[in-house]
């Protein structure tokens, strides 16, 4: 099984993109090393399915958010260790010597670089083994749940040959013979040693940028329970990406896997919706999420139908758009497949009629699938009015309150259904009417 979310969730709810405006990847992002970045962008790309393993990645971000550690290494040394190590060491410790003579040759005879950079990644190994030897000991890290992967690089570190390399003096000239035996146990005898010694240090990178995201933002780790489980609850949830935002409460289980949400424009439905989805998109991935608490079976997948948007090349209307991703959630959810789908305003492409038929006839087919949680927004007031007769659909709403002739608004649901009708009020204040008579 693999958590499945498909495109267009993926962008309604902004998750991917480090160069995108406001994205929740560009939020956590604050790794300092190239693997750093891949590895973040990995895991943001495959999130997690089973619960130990969530519990496990999200113990770890919590140990390092409680511990503050600052990243130990120098960034551009572990750009030349990597460069070093990336570059061919040949066969054979013969071929290691000659290689090197012959780059010594011509870096004395022209402007080869070669020899110098060879020289410069082998110190900047010795610097960051240095580092890693005296980080290693920091008494927290002996116990928690990342004592075991410490223990894994302690075993490598422990190996004579990187002992004595440890120790070796940059300050003085390195012999020839030193370099060439070097190049040759690092890139061949200890590669995969090499390679996990590095992983570890991009792990560090990514563990304790996270948690120091986390850390500035009040964040907390949501607890992972297996799928049969079938509950999503939070406490005060919000949006990450917004300063200001407002928590809410949320709780869906198989006794109550629908939450039908009514509000005028504007009341903050769409960014309740997305708060919700970023969470659980976070929390599959063991990472901190916006709330004061949160409990969740894992999902198979998440189906988002947010900012649908009409499709030309293919001669779709905006209402046909939305049809095929209804379609496109059923065919899912016939699969019997445990998800989390959220529907924005549903139909709002087609005359009122239409919306409310359709919009009523969808969220009561799809309430009957309880092993899946559903929240359906819609501002058709009178569709919840039939909806509250089925004991597993909750109806909230987002309230506005009126300041003379200004709408405001809480952005805190509300059990029922709103009453709210202010949209030809708005018109009114824009002087729409005075401008076209």
């Amino acid at each position: 099984m693999s958590f499945s979310i498909d495109t267009q969730t993926l962008e309604e709810l902004n998750l991917l993109g480090k160069f995108r405006q406001g994205s929740i990847y560009s939020l956590f992002n604050r790794v300092r090393t190239r693997g750093g970045e891949q590895l973040l962008d990995s895991m943001f790309r495959t999130p997690l399915d089973n619960a130990s393993v969530i519990n496990e990645r999200s113990g770890i971000f919590r140990f390092f958010q409680e511990a503050a550690m600052v990243f130990p290494f120098d960034v551009q040394e572990i750009l030349l260790m990597r460069e070093y190590l990336d570059t061919s060491a040949g066969s054979s410790v013969l071929t290691s010597w000659t290689g090197t003579i012959i780059k010594r040759g011509l870096a004395a005879l022209t402007r080869d670089e070669r020899y110098k950079q060879a020289v410069q990644g082998l110190h900047a190994t010795i610097v960051t083994l240095k580092k890693c030897h005296v980080f290693l000991e920091t008494p927290q890290l002996s116990t928690g749940p990342y004592a075991h992967r410490i223990q894994t690089i302690r075993k490598i570190l422990s190996d004579p040959r990187l002992e004595k390399l440890r120790n070796i003096d940059i300050y003085q000239t390195l012999p020839i013979k030193t370099l060439v035996f070097y190049e040759h146990v690092l890139k061949t005898k200890l590669h995969e040693e090499m390679e996990g010694f590095l992983s570890f240090i991009y792990e560090l990178d990514v563990y304790m940028a996270v948690s120091d995201v986390a850390r500035s933002g009040g964040f907390i780790y949501a607890r992972a329970w297996p799928p049969e489980k079938n509950i999503l609850s939070a406490r005060e949830l919000y949006h990450p990406g917004i300063k200001t935002a407002v928590g809410n409460q949320l709780s869906l289980d198989g006794n109550s896997n629908v939450q039908f949400l009514t509000g005028a424009n504007m009341a903050g439905k769409s960014t309740w919706m997305k708060s919700v989805g970023i969470a659980l998109y976070l929390a599959h991935m063991g990472f901190p999420i916006a709330a004061a608490g949160m409990d969740f079976s894992v999902r198979d997948g998440l189906y988002t139908s947010i900012n649908v948007a009409d499709n030309m090349s293919l001669g779709y209307s905006h209402f046909y758009a939305e049809v095929i991703r209804v379609k496109q959630a059923a065919e899912a959810v016939s699969q019997g497949k445990r998800l989390l789908i959220m529907f924005d305003e549903l139909f709002k492409g087609t005359n009122v009629k239409d919306a409310y038929d359709g919009t009523l006839a969808v969220t009561e087919a799809f309430s009957a699938y309880r092993d899946c949680l559903f929240i359906v927004s819609t501002h058709i007031i009178e569709v919840g009015e039939v909806l509250k007769s089925h004991s597993n659909i909750q109806c909230v709403y987002m309230p506005t309150i009126m300041d003379g002739a200004h709408p405001l608004y809480t952005y805190t649901l509300q059990k029922g259904i709103t009453a709210d009708r202010q949209g030809m009020m708005i018109i009114q204040n824009e002087g729409i009417l005075e401008l076209i008579n």
